[in-house]
């Protein structure tokens, strides 16, 4: 990969206000359910994955569209709270802020949820974006903020380092030249085969240009794959579960903090998985994420 530097960390995409509520089992229709907890919270993929790198002591910075509303004033009150720099962050009195309901099972370890759908994520010739994106020591982003990034004027992967929440369904995305490509087991099944190994798959994805490979796979852990090496398992760290909301989000962001701190690929992972298990034990997806110093995270995994 690039070489990386103390610099900021910039993630681009999503950001949401969530209102979550935990019961025992999900309502039936026309039923009146006594939640046993209820929070209100920030949320999004890349905006939950820079507070995650925030309090894993990175300088953080977040790019996203938010309206001019009581939600999107929330959301980044919350994010400046923890540090993280908005000032990236485009306010668009035409659009409404993403916000979510969702609904926590207990019995299930399972969520539901109801989404207002975030605004598209695009920002004007030289803007704050534009200044962060020349600067910042990495680029994260989720599929939403993927267009915005390779749609800005002269980019190219190659010159950046790239880290890439692929998750979910990206239009038009190709690993090519991207630093740190993260999608989950079942993306690389859906781009691959379901029948191919985790080896395999990963392989595939060095093979169509990324230059490392961190795939995840939930309770089962993750896959390291970096050139010329060999796969690399890393087990889940076992949680105490309230809710997942977020854990993903969380693993990226610690992820991404872990090797702009200059942790092997390996050990990045092996912290990544750490701090998701530990975020699973708050409500929403902020409150538990741990704050530490990765220098004195352990070597083993």
């Amino acid at each position: 990969m690039p070489q990386t530097s103390t610099e900021t960390l910039l993630f681009v995409g999503c950001a949401t206000l969530d209102s979550i509520a935990l019961v025992q089992d999900y309502p039936a229709a026309d039923s009146r359910t006594v939640a046993t907890d209820f929070a209100t919270a920030g949320g999004g993929p890349a905006a939950t994955a820079a507070v995650a790198a925030a309090r894993a002591g990175a300088r953080t910075a977040f790019a996203g569209v938010l309206g001019t509303d009581e939600e999107g004033d929330r959301i980044i009150h919350g994010l400046e709270a923890e540090g993280v720099d908005t000032s990236a962050v485009v306010r668009d009195a035409g659009v409404k802020t993403g916000a979510s309901v969702i609904v926590v099972s207990r019995a299930t370890e399972s969520r539901a949820i109801v989404t207002r759908p975030v605004p598209p994520v695009s920002f004007p010739t030289g803007s704050r974006f534009s200044e962060l994106l020349q600067s910042a020591a990495w680029v994260h982003t989720d599929h939403l903020g993927w267009n915005a990034v390779a749609s800005a004027p002269g980019f190219n992967p190659a010159n950046l380092n790239i880290s890439v929440d692929a998750g979910n369904p990206i239009p038009g995305f190709s690993p090519r030249g991207v630093a740190l490509y993260v999608p989950t087991i079942e993306r690389l099944q859906a781009e691959y085969g379901e029948d191919l190994s985790p080896a395999t798959l990963l392989q595939k994805a060095l093979d169509a240009g990324a230059s490392a490979v961190v795939a995840t796979a939930g309770s089962h852990g993750a896959w390291v794959l970096e050139p010329g090496g060999e796969p690399v398992h890393v087990p889940a760290t076992p949680a105490t579960i309230v809710s997942t909301l977020g854990a993903g989000d969380v693993y990226h962001g610690a992820l991404l903090a872990a090797v702009a701190a200059g942790l092997p690929l390996v050990e990045a992972a092996a912290f990544a998985g750490r701090t998701a298990s530990a975020s699973c034990a708050g409500l929403d997806g902020r409150s538990a994420i741990p704050h530490q110093t990765i220098n004195s995270v352990p070597a083993s995994i």
